[in-house]
């Protein structure tokens, strides 16, 4: 059965291709999508370990829309086949279609870490901090990277300098990897606006106006 969602308006959708688009340039992997009660959640994995001695930390970009559907909805999909999707619906809307909807493409199974579900509620605010903070220390992350992945170097050796420049906190965080200041910087979540640090239990979550960053911390980072 085709599935669909339709957002309140063709800004909605231009601000989902946008978010995508971003995200497939990070990692173009899939996307999760968790619909209920009027409202979408889009998910999508910045950084997340492969096996079992990878200290990458799982890092999450998330936006949320309103949406006219009310059935619940989660499904796991390929970023580039909504994007696509997405794309041709904003393209229909500026040539005064109706209603700016999107078909949701066929899920797939293999995406180890859509099994991981942050919390919705709960979460407590811990401190603000400067976004001018977290764009050095992502661009400071990107040009070591970089540096140390001249190109041509094999899979397991970038993922192995990944993991250790990413999952160094950022100076004055103790909770808060590189890796997530990467994600922010990356999905466009950056602005003027100063942005809030909130917890629950393993995770810390990264807020401003244009999106969220959740983080799944490491078991030995649990005590303060």
């Amino acid at each position: 059965m085709n599935r669909s969602l339709t957002l309140t308006d063709s800004l909605a959708m231009s601000d989902l291709q946008t978010f995508l688009s971003r995200a497939a340039r990070v990692e173009e992997g899939s996307v999760r999508l968790i619909a209920d009660g009027g409202v979408l959640a889009v998910y999508t994995a910045i950084l997340y370990p492969v096996g079992l001695l990878d200290e990458t930390p799982t890092v999450l970009g998330l936006r949320t829309y309103a949406v006219q559907e009310k059935d619940p909805i989660d499904v796991v999909v390929p970023i580039r086949s909504l994007l696509q999707r997405v794309e041709r619906s904003v393209l229909e809307s500026e040539e005064g279609a109706d209603g700016p909807s999107v078909t949701v493409p066929m899920e797939v199974n293999t995406v180890t870490w859509a099994g991981i579900s942050p919390p919705r509620g709960g979460w407590t605010p811990q401190q603000t901090v400067d976004p001018v903070v977290l764009q050095r220390a992502a661009e400071a992350g990107i040009a070591e990277v970089k540096e140390a992945v001249p190109g041509g170097t094999g899979a397991q050796l970038v993922q192995r300098v990944r993991s250790e420049v990413w999952s160094r906190p950022v100076e004055g965080l103790e909770h808060i990897p590189a890796g997530a200041a990467f994600a922010a910087l990356s999905l466009g979540f950056l602005g003027v606006d100063p942005v809030a640090i909130l917890e629950t239990g393993a995770w810390s979550r990264l807020t401003t106006e244009r999106g969220h960053v959740l983080i799944k911390r490491r078991a030995w980072t649990l005590s303060r």
